[in-house]
């Protein structure tokens, strides 16, 4: 235990001391973000734009961290025992990826939805199953798709987006995911991810 301590002492102070716009606390144990850590990077909070917690023991995360990094852009919470997120989450202005992979979701966190900037949603090796396959509302803004990584047993994913000239067209999840293909004319179009089992 004293090592995991003395090892997230150690990356939040080079962190500080070197100005850096990323913080890394993978693999550090953790069952949740230390309180400590938000009075140690009070001062340059605003300053960082990707933070790493992947393979932890987080059970969840809370408000706070959201309110404190305002100018986060990437955050890979992959690896954690995560069930759901705090509604702030959708309050973030800047966050343009997530990874969630192999957590403890059942059900599509739809605070997500509400971000704008979101390009890039990783839920693989989630327990998401029945209806909540449906994802809804899932905006796409600025000629831009929002790339949803989803895993799912004995189904695949299909994404139905209107263009600018009102078609609607299908792309399958693994075509989009892998970019097979590249949709155009998608401005502030509304993409649908359906399993066709539903």
């Amino acid at each position: 235990m004293a090592e995991a301590v003395a090892n997230v002492a150690r990356r939040i102070n080079a962190t500080v001391e070197e100005g850096k716009d990323a913080l890394d606390l993978s693999n550090c144990k953790l069952i949740s973000f230390p309180d400590g850590v938000f009075k140690v990077l009070r001062s340059v909070s605003e300053n960082i734009r990707v933070i790493t917690l992947a393979d932890n023991e987080m059970k969840a995360l809370s408000s706070k961290f959201f309110s404190t990094f305002t100018q986060l852009r990437e955050l890979d919470l992959q690896g954690n025992v995560l069930t759901k997120l705090p509604d702030a989450v959708g309050e973030m202005e800047h966050l343009t990826s997530i990874n969630l992979a192999n957590n403890s979701f059942s059900i599509f966190p739809d605070k997500l939805t509400e971000i704008a900037t979101l390009e890039r949603i990783n839920l693989e090796g989630n327990s998401i199953t029945g209806n909540n396959n449906i994802l809804k509302h899932v905006v796409c803004v600025r000629e831009r798709v929002v790339y949803l990584k989803l895993q799912f047993m004995l189904c695949s994913i299909f994404f139905f987006c209107r263009n600018s000239s009102g078609e609607v067209v299908r792309y399958a999840g693994t075509e989009v995911a892998k970019r097979e293909v590249k949709p155009s004319g998608l401005k502030h179009s509304v993409c649908t991810a359906v399993s066709p089992q539903l």
